[in-house]
């Protein structure tokens, strides 16, 4: 410990955010054990991907959002959350009207895989953060891990949340893993701007978190709810709630 608690900041933030990659990379290699699913687990797939990426919009990203807006905090809470949202309706609207996708699955893959990829942004900043205002001393190292490992062990089923969606649809393993982890390589590079620039980073990240997660509740709205429910309303209700348990209990006891 003490080794890491003598580095610069931005050094224990790229160090920490390489763990939080690692468990999205793990959550993601999942898809190895897994052949192509039939209809019913390709639904409950959807559907608890919708669960997880809901309850971490609400317990990592706007409320801590709020917790750190300050005076007049819904209202910044609120424009932020609408951008966010407003970005994934512009890409959908975008997509479909050039005919950008070949495929109407390569579309929403490319939309699922933005928001999540969004939503690990303010992620690497919060942890960058942490670091940052350090100053690379020993005081409050350890509260500052503690929040890279509970974003590290949130970003397992997250890495899941992607892949197997991708593999549902008919990915190959290897290109499901592969996606899958890509959308937290960006938690490595938040992390580090976040540690060099805190001064500036802190009173933005009330902004970037919730317009992550305004993207990830309009992506579920929009693709992954309406497409697990289309067959398997009850068995998709069922994976909604596990997937939101699953990442509650996550969020809180970790928090």
């Amino acid at each position: 410990m003490t080794w890491f608690s003598n580095l610069y900041g931005w050094q224990q933030a790229a160090l920490s955010t390489f763990f939080t990659w690692a468990m999205t990379a793990l959550g993601a290699s999942l898809v190895f054990l897994f052949k192509r699913p039939n209809k019913q687990i390709f639904v409950l797939m959807l559907s608890s991907a919708a669960g997880i990426m809901l309850a971490s919009s609400i317990f990592s990203l706007l409320l801590p959002a709020l917790q750190s807006a300050g005076e007049y905090a819904y209202i910044t809470v609120s424009v932020g959350f609408l951008c966010g949202g407003l970005i994934i309706v512009l890409c959908n609207i975008i997509t479909e009207k050039t005919g950008a996708f070949s495929k109407e699955n390569l579309r929403k893959t490319f939309v699922t895989c933005t928001a999540v990829t969004v939503h690990n942004i303010p992620e690497g900043l919060a942890i960058g953060v942490a670091f940052g205002a350090l100053g690379g001393g020993a005081t409050g190292v350890a509260s500052a891990l503690m929040l890279a490992i509970g974003i590290g062990v949130q970003n397992f089923p997250e890495g899941m949340c992607v892949s197997f969606p991708l593999r549902a649809y008919g990915y190959s393993p290897f290109k499901s893993f592969f996606i899958g982890q890509l959308s937290a390589v960006v938690e490595i590079f938040a992390g580090i701007i976040g540690a060099i620039a805190v001064t500036f980073i802190s009173g933005l990240l009330p902004w970037a978190l919730s317009f992550s997660a305004g993207a990830m509740v309009a992506v579920v709205c929009a693709e992954l709810i309406p497409e697990s429910f289309s067959n398997k309303k009850i068995l998709a209700t069922i994976g909604v709630m596990l997937g939101f348990c699953v990442m509650m209990v996550l969020d809180v006891a970790l928090g």
